[in-house]
């Protein structure tokens, strides 16, 4: 009987030693192409829907596992127009020419006024042009420069640490419609 229980106590013993050998490291965190499934491309982006008059209201960011997410709020706006796409220079309303930071930019045109299409007041109006949201710790954003605009639209300048797959969709709530632009991570 002791034999078997010595016999009994070696077996565990091993079955312990592989199952704790076998037992996978724990994973990284930090979601891969592959886990994200971003398929969205690098080529310009654009909508064209029915002119519909809005005012952008705000610009905001946020920091997602796969993507860096922009976001630009439009009041008194069902359809927007907009267009989207990586260029190798920027110039701001002026003429300017505007830098942003990262290894590469992409161009935001948004058929959007920075002011209030009835009252004239201006609703959109960064302190800091050249920083419009804060960007610091993003994985893919280094920089949204706002290049200005006219009454019918806003345009910016986003910088980004390089040429990567981006999104522009649509939220429309009956009141605000969302402009959400997202730039992968990774390719």
């Amino acid at each position: 009987m002791a034999h078997r229980r010595s016999w009994l106590a070696t077996l565990t013993a091993a079955l312990a030693a592989v199952t704790l050998s076998a037992t996978p490291a724990a994973a990284d965190p930090t979601p891969t192409a592959a886990t994200c499934g971003t398929t969205w491309g690098s080529l310009p982006k654009s909508s064209a829907g029915a002119p519909d008059n809005g005012s952008l209201t705000g610009v905001r960011s946020g920091r997602h596992d796969c993507y860096d997410r922009l976001v630009f709020d439009i009041r008194g706006a069902h359809v927007r127009d907009y267009s989207i796409g990586y260029a190798d220079s920027f110039e701001d309303i002026a003429g300017n020419p505007v830098t942003v930071r990262g290894g590469a930019g992409l161009f935001l045109h948004v058929d959007a006024s920075a002011y209030d299409l009835d009252t004239g007041d201006l609703l959109f109006d960064p302190p800091n042009p050249a920083e419009v949201v804060a960007v610091d710790g993003y994985r893919t954003f280094r920089q949204l420069h706002s290049l200005g605009g006219r009454v019918p639209y806003t345009t910016f300048a986003l910088g980004v640490r390089a040429r990567l797959p981006f999104r522009a969709l649509t939220i429309d709530d009956g009141s605000t419609t969302r402009l959400v632009i997202d730039v992968a991570h990774t390719w």
